[in-house]
């Protein structure tokens, strides 16, 4: 797991290895592996234009040592300060390398020249838009066409969000010191970082728990349930389907085949009949069975492991008495789509619930779970609000999007690292509530069944097609090879 850690709690990390090192040994630390990271960039570093932008803080410092290291290697390194003064020992270092201060009136011409920009604006604890001077060099920065490095994260993104306000700087590749910020993890900051480098300092040892996690494929696989020799399909998971109608039989098909390319051991669905002709049509493994109008909770399949339900269900009462039953039980139950704007209304059927209760909303859905909160300000600030519904509601929470998240009381967030823009196509979410809920019914806990899902649904659109754009039903064929290149890279 890639762990991101907030500003106060770095803060106290770095003040504790600080008092067992030299005075600026942990600067020239984090300036030793930004300038490592610029060296790799260009060309070659002798003659090679470096342009860096610096406030009065730390991040400045490191950006005044790192152009001194490669000032000594032989790059042209100008240094354009945002405000009245520049961090004293990294301005020293700078000039006796070699290196120069510009005016700020010459920072149009230089950065129209340079080879790589390396932003060290603010540090990780400034919040809210950039002032001026800041805001103009920021602006300056974004429209270069040399790359650009930013120091610890680009100035403009708030460190413990993500959030962005106003003018920002859009990095090329970000030099993130001792621990990862949880701003790069998540959208719109985590858009603004490019490729985040780590650079060790030895701060570690010195971190608790983190607030924000990206797994990587073998945190993935440690994870996922494996058929043993005594497996059977009732111990690999029975999961009822409670998905799609008459009207929407496309999403009962993409839900169940999310479950069964997942690998559940049995799949028994539920619905209106057009829907269920639908779905054992497609996928004639499948246990089907049709609703009877005048019970519709009355022959709901007993023997299941977990529930999935909601996607394309409708908004119609006997959809209400369905969802109560369902909740009603003391099993896993993943809840999408129509069954969370259900929800929205009748909030205790989860809060007040004990069993394993995973939702899966993207931002609009969101919102309507936390009353007076707009879509627009779920998807400015989404690790705030999918962390408050975690907590509002008692259970998990898996926010799609830009950024999907996963939220659990007393649980770090993951941010998932496969998401891409190939599924912002209708019916994906569909296909993702099928992967979760079969994991669900294989017997992992809402958090690390949606943190599964996430990364192989993701993990699976970008194989689909080799890149180029997918539908939702691509996502079937894809799933194996992405469960494949997770167990057995």
């Amino acid at each position: 797991m890639r762990r991101a850690h907030t500003v106060d709690v770095v803060r106290k990390a770095e003040e504790a290895l600080m008092a067992r090192l030299p005075k600026g040994a942990l600067m020239r630390r984090a300036a030793a592996g930004l300038a490592a990271v610029c060296a790799r960039m260009l060309p070659r570093v002798y003659g090679a234009r470096v342009v860096l932008l610096v406030g009065s803080g730390d991040n400045g410092g490191d950006a005044l040592f790192a152009g001194a290291v490669l000032a000594r290697r032989g790059a042209a390194v100008a240094a354009v300060p945002a405000g009245r003064s520049a961090h004293r020992g990294g301005l020293t270092a700078l000039r006796a390398a070699g290196g120069r201060l510009l005016d700020p009136a010459e920072a149009d011409a230089e950065l129209a020249r340079a080879d790589i920009v390396v932003d060290g604006l603010v540090g990780i604890g400034v919040r809210g838009a950039l002032r001026e001077p800041y805001a103009r060099l920021a602006a300056l920065a974004e429209a270069v066409s040399a790359p650009v490095v930013a120091v610890d994260l680009p100035s403009g993104v708030d460190a413990d969000t993500g959030a962005v306000e106003g003018v920002c700087v859009r990095a090329d590749v970000t030099v993130t010191f001792g621990t990862h910020k949880p701003g790069l993890f998540v959208d719109p900051g985590a858009a603004r970082a490019g490729v985040v480098e780590f650079a060790d300092i030895g701060l570690t040892p010195e971190l608790p728990a983190p607030r924000v996690v990206s797994p990587q494929a073998a945190d993935i696989a440690a994870l996922l349930p494996r058929p043993t020799p005594e497996s059977d399909k009732y111990r690999r998971g029975v999961l009822g389907l409670a998905a799609g109608s008459d009207r929407y039989r496309g999403a009962a098909v993409l839900a169940a085949g999310g479950a069964l390319r997942t690998g559940v051991g049995m799949l028994r669905y539920v619905g209106q009949p057009e829907a269920a002709t639908e779905v054992v049509r497609r996928w004639p493994e499948a246990v089907v069975s049709a609703l009877d109008p005048t019970d519709p909770v009355g022959h709901l399949p007993s023997r299941v492991s977990a529930w999935v339900i909601g996607p394309g269900r409708g908004l119609h009462p006997t959809a209400v008495m369905e969802l109560e039953a369902v909740l009603a039980t003391d099993l896993p139950v993943l809840v999408d789509a129509d069954a969370v704007t259900l929800l929205a209304k009748r909030p205790h059927l989860v809060s007040g619930r004990r069993a394993p209760t995973l939702l899966t909303p993207h931002a609009g859905e969101l919102a309507r779970l936390l009353p007076g909160t707009e879509r627009a300000d779920v998807e400015a600030r989404r690790l705030d609000h999918v962390t408050r519904a975690a907590g509002e509601y008692g259970c998990t929470v898996l926010l799609k999007g830009s950024t999907t998240l996963v939220a659990e009381p007393g649980e770090p967030v993951v941010s998932n690292p496969t998401g891409t823009p190939l599924l912002a196509t209708a019916g994906s979410g569909d296909v993702l509530a099928g992967v979760a809920g079969a994991l669900l019914a294989s017997g992992l806990s809402p958090w690390e069944a949606a943190t599964c899902a996430a990364y192989l649904h993701g993990l699976a659109a970008r194989r689909a097609r080799d890149g180029a754009a997918v539908s939702a039903s691509d996502l079937f064929d894809a799933l194996p090879g992405a469960l494949l290149s997770v167990l057995a890279p």
